[in-house]
């Protein structure tokens, strides 16, 4: 039997699966690595939490499967994306924390370029808005405040990239400086109708182009790694960012099919097939993923925090010990409170797109509590999902339709409670599949099929299987007060 080891370098944590020749999951390893947060709003990674974390968890899997690297065809990575990385070229060291992509610090410059009527631009080449979270603006922060860092970069000895660059040129000793599509994509840097680095763009930000990465489709021959990492070269055959890679485990290669998955933060995709669609309601244009030469576009909404929220009950305010626990809590909630928690801890994402704004809650009583606390943060969950999908609708077809069916996937799918009123609040059925690990999945089947071990698009996609259908329940009239005060309250934390 041969093996796909698929690499899933996420925002709290590093995690290591091999999927068979089926594409079933035979080991996972995980490890997380801590937070940093220098001042309110930013948030960092300390570089070498992310390499050692992936390479440890990797060798992890191998031994709990009781294999050997030989039984290995090929390594497919996926990443949190906009997490940015700057490194010397010699030395392969980090010239700084990487960036996260939750960091709010150049909220400053984003607006500056903005009031010099830059946006439109930006937009126009990348799909994006000028928002600090992508990477083009936070690699400009770093050569900013880097003594020295952009005469290095201008000379060629600074690298940038995201966290699948950096991954692929420590796993493969420094042979290979390169990203795919989808993570190019996310920078504000990448052109997406023309596929390449913007000089425009690059010039405006005084980027060096020395220091970026040459950009692949998502299945493509990355380089092979060192052969003391694992006792023999294995090669790189599959890259995606982690949406895009989820998009692509969930077989949503049609136009129209609908994915949203809910880790960290929560970010859903709307495949819009060979033609990217400029969205009039502040979502994003952006790469679904690029096969055979041929790009995949899609619409995009990202929330910045969706399992973070059940993070911070945990770790901030102590209310929970572990996150299965919420679930208990909201079932047991008083159903007479409507206590409505906006998680804006770094801002607003999409439709909003609001740096400024912070967390807040409305609707406490004296009789509110943990239970509360719970039912709240995961209905933020839904309601930021709605706003997503309400904007996606537009855009796509003038909201006709209404929401498609929903394929949902990540840590928080998981919980019945969570896609019940997600599916009440969206007022549309939501399908969770029999395989949860649909990121590692597509990040699996890209390296698979270039190895020639998975099937093609058409097959892969007939292998889709549901776990479970979550259908609305909750009447039209408490959906639309529900909503209403959901809405009220965003309008309110953003006032404050």
């Amino acid at each position: 039997m041969t093996y796909i080891l698929a690499i899933d370098q996420g925002t709290t944590s590093s995690r290591a699966i091999l999927f068979d020749d089926a594409l079933r999951v035979r080991a996972i390893a995980q490890e997380e690595f801590p937070q940093h947060y220098p001042q309110s709003g930013w948030v960092e990674h300390d570089v070498s939490d992310l390499w050692s974390t992936v390479a440890g968890t990797c060798r992890e899997v191998i031994e709990r499967a009781g294999l050997s690297s030989a039984d290995i065809a090929a390594i497919g990575i996926t990443n949190q994306r906009e997490t940015t990385v700057v490194w010397d070229r010699k030395t392969g060291q980090p010239i700084h924390n990487a960036i996260v992509w939750q960091d709010r610090r150049t909220a400053a410059i984003c607006n500056a370029l903005r009031d010099e009527g830059h946006e439109g631009m930006f937009t126009d080449r990348t799909g994006l808005l000028l928002d600090p979270y992508f990477s083009g603006t936070k690699l400009k922060w770093i050569l900013d405040h880097v003594e020295g860092a952009r005469a290095k970069a201008r000379k060629g000895d600074l690298l940038f990239g995201t966290v699948d660059s950096f991954l692929i040129w420590n796993l493969t000793g420094g042979k290979s400086h390169v990203t795919d599509a989808t993570n190019a994509a996310r920078t504000l840097l990448y052109d997406i109708r023309k596929g390449r680095w913007s000089r425009t763009i690059c010039d405006l930000l005084d980027i060096p182009m020395e220091m970026l990465p040459e950009v692949h489709d998502c299945s493509h021959d990355f380089g092979a790694t060192r052969h003391d990492l694992f006792g023999r070269a294995i090669p790189i055959y599959g890259v995606a960012g982690d949406q895009q890679a989820a998009t692509i485990g969930q077989a949503c290669f049609n136009p129209g099919m609908l994915k949203s998955t809910y880790g960290t933060g929560c970010f859903a995709l709307l495949n819009t097939g060979d033609t990217p669609v400029w969205s009039q309601n502040r979502l994003l244009t952006t790469i679904a993923y690029q096969l055979n030469g041929k790009t995949t576009y899609a619409l995009e909404g990202s929330i910045f925090v969706a399992g973070a929220v059940v993070q911070w009950l945990r770790d901030g305010l102590k209310m929970i010990r572990t996150a299965t626990e919420t679930q208990p809590l909201a079932e047991a909630a008083d159903p007479g409170q409507n206590v409505v928690l906006v998680p804006a801890f770094t801002g607003l994402g999409a439709p909003y797109w609001n740096a400024e704004c912070r967390g807040a809650i409305f609707g406490l009583s004296r009789n509110s509590g943990p239970a509360e606390f719970a039912r709240a943060a995961l209905e933020s969950v839904g309601y930021q999902t709605r706003d997503l999908l309400d904007a996606m609708t537009l855009d796509w077809d003038g909201g006709a339709a209404g929401a498609a069916t929903l394929r949902v996937d990540g840590g928080m799918s998981a919980s019945d409670w969570t896609m019940q009123f997600l599916s009440d609040i969206i007022g549309a059925e939501v399908d969770r599949p029999a395989t949860l690990e649909t990121t590692a999945m597509g990040a699996a089947w890209l390296a698979g099929e270039r190895a020639g071990i998975y099937p093609d698009q058409q097959e892969f996609s007939d292998m889709w299987a549901l776990e479970r259908k979550f259908t609305p329940i909750m009447t039209p009239e408490t959906r639309d007060a529900k909503y209403r005060s959901w809405r009220r309250a965003v309008e309110a934390a953003q006032v404050f």
